[in-house]
């Protein structure tokens, strides 16, 4: 149904959230809406039909964006290990602070390259229903990615990673919505169950 503001009955109110502040997030009252006919979108009792077929395009989207924020974190890590310096060297000639980059690196790269696979596959056709399972178990295994690649871009910037502003913003931010990615769309749990469901285990 379209429901509009100012309908008799219908209020909203926004609510404050962890991460994506600038999101529109409010729960909706409804108190004996009345709605017109003309105001139906689609069949009554088949609404969840057209929610299902865009999963996958809102899944896909959510393990680009999360790919992104894996970068970020590399990015934001790079910059601020070759300028800091800790025991008169710079933090990237610290053995540990490289391989801490090079496992980001691993997380999105293989990410990114199972990404690349179903953009193909989804280009070329395939029908959605056999492709969900493996685009439910890319962004289980996206989230958990960037989930660890927040925690340790925030490792290598330390304190600078706590604030909203200066050289640790970005991943101070992507920390804070680590949560929203692993439960927007699907919960990792959700989506790691679709897939052994497709798999017919």
């Amino acid at each position: 149904m379209l429901l509009e503001k100012g309908m008799p009955g219908l209020s909203a109110r926004r609510l404050k959230t962890q991460g994506w502040l600038s999101s529109n997030t409010a729960l909706v009252m409804m108190d004996n809406v009345k709605v017109p006919r003309e105001s139906l979108i689609g069949e009554i009792n088949k609404g969840f039909l057209p929610i299902m077929h865009q999963f996958n395009r809102e899944r896909f989207m959510g393990i680009i964006s999360v790919c992104r924020m894996m970068r970020m974190c590399i990015e934001d890590s790079v910059k601020f290990a070759r300028q800091r310096k800790t025991f008169g060297r710079r933090l990237i000639d610290h053995q540990v602070i490289r391989h801490k980059i090079m496992d980001m690196g691993r997380m999105v790269e293989t990410t990114y390259a199972l990404l690349e696979l179903l953009a193909f596959e989804m280009k070329r056709g395939v029908e959605p229903r056999l492709i969900s399972g493996h685009i439910a178990l890319l962004k289980a295994h996206a989230t958990k990615c960037v989930e660890v690649c927040a925690r340790e871009a925030s490792q290598i910037l330390g304190g600078a990673s706590y604030l909203r502003h200066g050289i640790g913003e970005r991943v101070e931010r992507i920390y804070r919505e680590v949560r929203v990615n692993a439960i927007g769309g699907g919960s990792e749990e959700v989506m790691i169950d679709l897939a052994s469901k497709q798999s017919q285990l």
